[in-house]
């Protein structure tokens, strides 16, 4: 499991997520080389923002929080590294969905 604290505070409704590993075996069980594997689209959130600031003054509430596993577009965000570590910074409309486990 990935260490889940870092020193990074988004700004308004941004959101930092750890991109999870991309998958190494289709579901076929073939083994695939890294020049054939995706980019991750889904993450887990480690930093989120204080919520976009509204004309009335105040902040609208995030919908997601820290932990929460997340969809995002394949080409959202921006990709930096950050302690060694490569995080994703995304505005909190480019996540698509977020994961509920069952």
């Amino acid at each position: 499991m990935a260490k889940k604290s870092i020193n990074l505070s988004p700004l308004d409704d941004r959101v930092v997520v750890e991109p999870l590993a991309a998958e190494e075996v289709t579901a076929g069980g073939i083994v695939l080389p890294d020049s054939a594997k995706e980019k991750p689209q889904r993450g887990i959130v480690i930093a989120v923002g204080q919520g976009k600031l509204l004309d009335s003054g105040e902040r609208a509430a995030l919908s997601v929080q820290v932990d929460d596993e997340v969809i995002y577009g394949k080409y959202s965000g921006s990709d930096v590294e950050i302690d060694g570590r490569e995080i994703k910074i995304l505005r909190e409309n480019d996540i698509l969905a977020k994961v509920v486990k069952c």
